[in-house]
């Protein structure tokens, strides 16, 4: 008896049976795919909207009135995205949100990225987000994006994926050589100018003057695309990992992948609002862009686009946007760093997630001394606790590390200021977050889908 009175978290191998954890595989076979196909935020909102078009959601029409029980979605730019299932409540009773953001940490390309240095071909690159820059060097990589020709055809680049591809890197001294390199700190091991990515060696054969390699790329990619030169002024291409997600371990229990941060919440939140037919709240899942470095710009979660959706659809269903808004509950779906042994110095253990026990509610986030964090009220953690016991959902809690080790940021600050909605941070636990490979546990990424489809789902 006296146990109910301690909180403890569970080893989710130990407590679920055999059919859930066989479910639970079974799902991140998907979820890899998703991975596999999804490394950039354009594709990752391409293949949003596929699954999303297989399971009936349609274009938002503003002029078609809305029902409950209606799909859709918006699409913003490619690279932001809402989905929207219409409940049986006014929407004036709240919405339901679930938001992640599409974006990793990866190397983008500049805007004059190629150039030769003694016949070899690089493109220049300024790296996104907060990455170690080491370890990026010596990695296969792929190059992906579009580049916009001034007559606005659309080239789509993936290269460096299908085996057949070659691929990309970028070079890193022999340890022979490299006594003065391994002197530096480890933020400048590798410098940021220096992550530049080696893409030639032949020059054109018969040509004559200077820079024949570069010209001899820009040959093969005139030939294959039809670009020039000038055409990278209006492109848009990330360098990311040339490798697929795969499992890690010999008991195949948890998925190495890239871009984890933060495709693994973008997908649970997916599948959960596909999962849903006529919830009693109307329910939206946000995906947005730009969280790495701000959530800025006209696709990010400081955007006015969300707001205008959510009026928009308020309007069609004849409500009142402020009283819709004050109404509403969001889930910020982030990972969140879990409890590496290897590292146990920069986390409080006691308040700090753990692979295999759940999705993590974090109550606030933020950098030291909570600066740029939303701190959710304990009404609203007593109702997120609620849905989850009640829906049979598995959760634990957690923060960023240690009080002056450091933190981390997320959506959840702009969706509770600038809309005024309830927000808590809801994600799955990693590890190696904004490496090239990051690691989750399959059943904590099963937990956050059905984490996600019971907020939906609450009555």
């Amino acid at each position: 008896m006296m146990d109910n009175l301690l909180f403890k978290t569970h080893d989710l191998s130990q407590i679920l049976d055999e059919k859930e954890i066989a479910t639970a595989d079974a799902y991140c076979e998907h979820y890899k795919a998703f991975l596999s196909a999804a490394k950039t935020e354009r594709e990752t909102v391409s293949q949003a909207i596929e699954r999303a078009e297989a399971q009936g959601f349609s274009i938002y029409d503003s002029d078609k009135a809305l029902k409950p029980g209606d799909k859709i979605y918006y699409n913003n730019r490619g690279k932001a995205l809402i989905l929207a299932v219409i409940g049986t409540e006014p929407i004036s009773s709240g919405i339901s949100i679930v938001a992640a953001h599409t974006d990793s940490p990866r190397l983008d390309i500049k805007v004059n990225p190629l150039y030769e240095n003694h016949n070899l071909a690089y493109f220049d690159t300024h790296y996104y987000g907060g990455i170690k820059k080491y370890q990026w060097t010596a990695l296969p990589l792929a190059l992906h994006g579009v580049v916009v020709s001034k007559d606005g055809v659309t080239h789509h680049i993936n290269i460096g994926e299908d085996p057949t591809d070659p691929i990309f890197c970028i070079t890193d001294l022999l340890p022979h050589l490299a006594e003065e390199q391994m002197k530096r700190t480890g933020a400048v091991v590798v410098k940021g100018e220096d992550l530049d990515v080696l893409v030639g060696s032949r020059s054109l054969k018969g040509a004559t003057g200077d820079e024949l390699t570069k010209l001899n790329i820009l040959k093969i990619l005139n030939e294959k695309y039809g670009i020039t030169e000038s055409d990278f002024v209006s492109a848009e291409l990330e360098i990311v990992p040339a490798f697929p997600a795969r499992d890690i371990g010999f008991d195949r229990s948890l998925v190495g992948a890239y871009g984890q941060d933060d495709r693994v919440c973008t997908y649970t939140a997916l599948t959960a609002i596909l999962s849903i037919n006529q919830p009693s709240f109307t329910a939206l899942t946000i995906l947005t862009d730009k969280e790495e470095v701000g959530s800025t710009g006209n696709t990010g979660a400081q955007s006015s686009f969300i707001r205008d959706f959510i009026e928009d659809i308020t309007e069609n269903l004849h409500g009142n946007i402020r009283r819709v808004l004050s109404n509403t509950f969001c889930l910020s779906a982030d990972v969140i760093a879990t409890y590496d042994p290897i590292y146990p110095e920069v986390t409080d253990y006691r308040n700090t997630a753990v692979l295999n026990r759940g999705v993590v509610l974090s109550k606030y986030r933020g950098l030291r001394g909570k600066v740029e964090t939303n701190d959710t009220s304990a009404e609203f953690m007593a109702m997120v606790r609620s849905i989850f016991d009640e829906g049979n959902v598995n959760w634990q809690i957690g923060e960023g590390g240690k009080v002056d080790a450091g933190g981390g940021k997320t959506i959840a600050k702009f969706i509770a200021a600038n809309l005024n909605v309830e927000t808590l941070d809801v994600g799955v636990p990693i590890l190696s977050m904004h490496a090239p490979l990051e690691v989750v546990s399959k059943l904590d990424v099963y937990m956050a889908h059905r984490a996600y489809s019971a907020f939906f789902e609450r009555a």
